[in-house]
This record gives C-alpha cells, structure tokens and sequence, in this order.
C-alpha cells in the first residue's frame, strides 16, 4: 500500500513539475477556514469589499450611494470609480469589434427608429454619457445602435444579438438614460444613508422603478456590476437579488432603497411575496435577459408570475423588453402575450449563429481518452484562462480533481456547490488564481469574464439537452465584445445526435469540417438548411401586406449594417 501511495505520491510531482515549467501557475489549495471566519452578514458593502481575507457576497459589492445634499449630479468618488471603471479584470473591447458590426441586421416589426451613429446621436443624459465614456465604450455596437433608439422612443422590444455583442449595455444605457433626469420624480421615499441606517427605524420598502430579470445567479450579478457602473453619480440605486446568499442581507439592501432591481427569479419571487419589502407598482420598465431560457417549459410559470403576478405596474407606460442570443419562433410566439402591438424585433444576424472571432475545432477523442486529451491540450497551449464545460455536477467534480491532482490551477463550478463556492470559484477565475474553470450549463449564458482565450467543451451537449444552443451558448463565453477565442469540442460516437446541427453551425461560421463529421454534411446551400427565424407579419387577416415605417420597407425586409449606408456604421 505504502508502495503504491509513494507511486502516486511521484507522479503527482512529476505532472506538477511539468505544469510550472509549461507556465501554469501552482494550483491553490481551498481555504475552508475563510468560509467559516466570520457568520454571514457580519460585514457587508465596502467593509467586506476591502477584507480580502473574508468571503465577498457580489450583492454587497460597492456602489454609489446617494446623499441628500446633492444636487442634480452627485460628486465624483474617485477610490469607487477606480474600482468600477479601472479594474483591470473589467473586459475590454478587442480589436476585431469590426467584425460585430458588418453583420446582417434584420427589422421584422412596423416600428424601426433610426439606429444611432455614436453615442453621441443618442441624446443621452449627461452623467449616463459620461459613464459611457468612462466604461470604454467608443462606438455602439449593432445591437446597441437599433436597442437604444427604440427604448428612447418608448417601444417594447425583442432583441436578438450574438454572444458577446454588448446585450447589457444595449437594455441599461436607454432605460437609465430616461430615468436619471426623472428620479427624483419618480423614485420611492428612502432613507439618507450618509446619516447611518438603522434597520428598525430607517428601512423602506423597496419600489423598484426597473426590475431586470436573469435565469441564473451569476448572470444577475454581472448585470448587477454593469448597473453599478452605469448608475455612477446618479440617484439610481441598483440591487441585485439571487438564491444560495444570505437573504437578511439582500433585505437589508433593498430596505435602503432600490430603483433598479435585477434579479433570479426563485429569490425574486420570494421577495414578491413579502410585499412589505418589495412592491413593483412604480416599476417603468421590466427586461428579461436571457429571454428564451426563461420561456421554456419549465421557467414558464415562473415567468407568468414574475410578469403578471403581486402588484406590478399595469400602466401603459410600463415597457418589457426581452434579449437573447437564440430565440426560437415558439419562444417569440410566448412573448407577444406581454408585449404590445407596436413593439420593435431587432436581429442582429441570425438567431443561434456564432461569430467570426471565435475558432472553433472539433476533435475526436475516445470516451476512455479524453482525459488525456485534456491534459495533453492544455500543456500544448500557452497557459491562459481556459473554461472547460461537462454535463453533469459529478463529472465536474472528478474532472477539477483530476486536473487539480495533475498540477493544473483548476476549480470547478456547478449547480451543488454552495453560492459562496460558486462566488468564490468565478473569483478565483476571474483574477486568474485559478485560470482553469471546469463548469456545468449554469455557466453557459452571460458570463462575462475578461481574457476567457479557450473554451473546451469536455462534454458536447446532447440534442436532447440543450443541443445546439446550449453549443452557442457555452463558447460564446470567448471572443467577448470584439476580441478573439478560441473553442475546442471532443466529439465521439455518442455525440452523433448533435452532429447535423453542429456541421451546419460551423458551415455558417465558415469553420474548418473535419473527416469524422463530412458524412453529416446537408447538401445544398447554407440558406437551403437552416430554419426559418423570420416572424411572418408580411399578411394580415384581410391579406393586406404592412408596411414598414422604416423608410417605407415591408415589414421583413433585411438591411445590411454596411459600414457607411444601411445603418451608418463608419
């Protein structure tokens, strides 16, 4: 036995050796003890943000807090903006943003406002402006040039973009944009914070005049950072609120005062129920990211909750929104029971394509090899931020221990750990502690992470589970607003049921077919394959065409974003 220990024992140090002299860091040993130093709650906003030796909650993460002395615009805080705006793991636009913006824009509604050439042309508010500015956002991307306009013009709206093309900014630019000049109008009482806050006597009941809705946690706190960012030196206060965090502490937040509350919809639907603390009669407008995910079967009665049910503003000034990059026609036909007649459906592309800026390869690899396979990838690679996705928590597990016992900086992410494990892990990701990510599907959508160069899908998602657009949506997490990635897929005999769907994504990509998957190849043209995206609003009852009121084009008609006519891209 004890042989046997010391066999281990060696190769564990020799795989080590190798992995340092490769260049990747020493893998981190998990400090259970941080977990337990101090109970949940105990600290929260800036305190906790500046105790590094202490867990970090994302929903307590530093914002701008309002003081009754301000005037129209808050002073600046120069050691907050550092840490919103000048981090510098905050993802940055790369230099193929050019290849986002000549792409196929289709406008599929009567309404089309003019898209906007820069900010500039938006009429934005001042302060949103200038956190624009301070964001690094030089130019509007396509989904944000049609977006914006149509949320200043007060539509409802359907935004469909590929991964990575700025879905956030494109929803919270306008609507924060129209509510800064009117907060002080339209936002609930709340306590002046910079006297203190005493819970018992100070806490009000939260009134959100924005309510953004994520299917998953770790969406809802990316978006949560954007606001913060957005919100800069505002009266707008963002909150966010997600399953597996200390409720006491959500509460406490939003008892402070809230006016733009994201949120996952399990703890959300919580707070619904608790309307002495949160009520959605002021709210003016309510965004669902992510939208198809939260249509599906089974989000669905969710959804009609979160939508129709407590107290929710009725009124006809009370605008939906709804972003994805896939979207199905049935998910579209479900989403027109909340949205008016006159509401705007962008697409920028075609729903569940992917984008010229990521690389991607399919390699075959026996069930039995494909742990080796991994290793030896990883090696053969310049070490860098790697997101490695499998089907299930288990397979999560032995996969991080595996890399883990093998020298590698990994740490996993799934669905059992713990929220201040999964917080813990994207934080380990994130500044690069552990560059290595073994994740499950709840990583899939929205997760923003800078320097994300490799995507590995260990696993193929099968067609009966996902499928294809779970595909899409796992390696959009590389190739972020403009920059490059790369996605490597392991593929065997029992990924054949995603294969057909798989050789047409990568057909549309102009990607490389390797000789295993020719036999799936459709014959004809690309066009002649896929599956018509477009809403048929071409006929009426009576068989009357409509037209467009964008410069008189039928309803359905295809602009090219080319960049100096259609949409004025320069």
């Amino acid at each position: 036995m004890r042989d046997a220990l010391a066999d281990v024992t060696n190769t564990q140090t020799e795989a080590s050796a190798i992995a340092r002299e490769k260049g990747w860091v020493a893998p981190e040993g998990y400090d259970y003890e941080k977990y337990t130093a101090a109970p949940p709650g105990e600290k929260t906003g800036e305190d906790l943000q500046e105790d590094e030796s202490l867990p970090q909650w994302a929903a307590n993460a530093a914002k701008y807090e309002w003081k009754d002395e301000y005037g129209d615009v808050g002073p600046e805080n120069p050691q907050l903006e550092e840490q919103l705006f000048r981090s510098e793991f905050i993802n940055r636009t790369g230099l193929k943003i050019g290849n986002l913006r000549n792409i196929q824009v289709t406008n599929e509604s009567r309404e089309r406002p003019s898209p906007i050439r820069d900010f500039d042309d938006a009429g934005l508010h001042p302060i949103i402006r200038n956190n624009v500015r301070l964001c690094g956002y030089e130019y509007p991307t396509p989904i944000q040039a049609y977006a914006i306009p149509a949320v200043l013009t007060g539509h409802d709206l359907i935004a469909i973009a590929q991964t990575g093309s700025g879905k956030t900014a494109a929803f919270l630019i306008p609507v924060l944009s129209q509510l800064m000049g009117k907060a002080k109008k339209l936002a609930a009482p709340r306590p002046n914070l910079a006297a203190g806050f005493d819970p018992v006597t100070d806490s009000v009941r939260a009134e959100p005049l924005v309510l953004i809705v994520a299917p998953t946690r770790e969406l809802a706190t990316q978006i949560f950072d954007e606001a913060r960012r957005l919100c800069y030196r505002s009266m707008l206060r963002p909150c966010v609120v997600y399953g597996g965090a200390p409720l006491r502490d959500q509460r406490d937040e939003l008892q402070k005062g809230c006016d733009i509350l994201i949120g996952s919809p399990g703890r959300l639907l919580d707070f619904m129920d608790k309307p002495h603390i949160l009520s959605l009669r002021r709210v003016k407008y309510t965004i669902i990211d992510e939208a198809d995910e939260m249509l599906l079967s089974d989000w669905e009665s969710d959804f009609n909750k979160i939508m129709s049910g407590g107290d929710v503003n009725e009124d006809a000034d009370h605008r939906y929104m709804m972003f994805s990059a896939t979207f199905n026609k049935d998910c579209r036909e479900l989403a027109r029971k909340f949205l008016s007649d006159d509401h705007v459906r962008v697409r920028i592309g075609r729903p569940g394509s992917t984008h010229a800026n990521v690389k991607q390869n399919i390699i075959y690899s026996d069930p039995h090899m494909k742990k080796q396979c991994l290793y030896d990838l990883l090696l053969a690679m310049p070490p860098s931020r790697t997101l490695i996705f499998v089907n299930s928590k288990n397979q999560a597990d032995l996969l991080d221990d595996y890399l883990y016992n093998l020298g590698l900086p990994s740490t996993s992410i799934h669905a059992d750990r713990t929220q201040r494990e999964r917080e813990d892990a994207l934080r380990a990701f994130r500044t690069a502690k552990c560059p290595i990510l073994v994740a499950t599907g709840i990583s899939a959508r929205g997760l923003d992470i800078k320097n994300v160069m490799h995507v590995i899908n260990f696993d193929l998602p099968s067609a009966t589970y996902g499928g294809v657009t779970e595909y899409i949506h796992r390696i959009g997490r590389t190739a972020r607003i403009g920059n490059e990635g790369l996605a490597t897929s392991f593929f065997n005999d029992k990924d054949s049921d995603i294969a057909p769907e798989l050789v047409k994504i990568l057909i549309e990509s102009k990607q490389e077919i390797p000789d295993f998957l020719e036999q799936y190849k459709p014959a004809g043209d690309v066009a002649d394959f896929r599956d018509d995206e477009t809403d048929d609003e071409n006929e009426k009852e009576d068989g009357d065409s409509k037209e467009g009121a964008w410069g008189g084009v039928q309803v359905g008609a295809t602009e090219e974003s080319a960049p100096a006519e259609s949409s004025g891209w320069e």
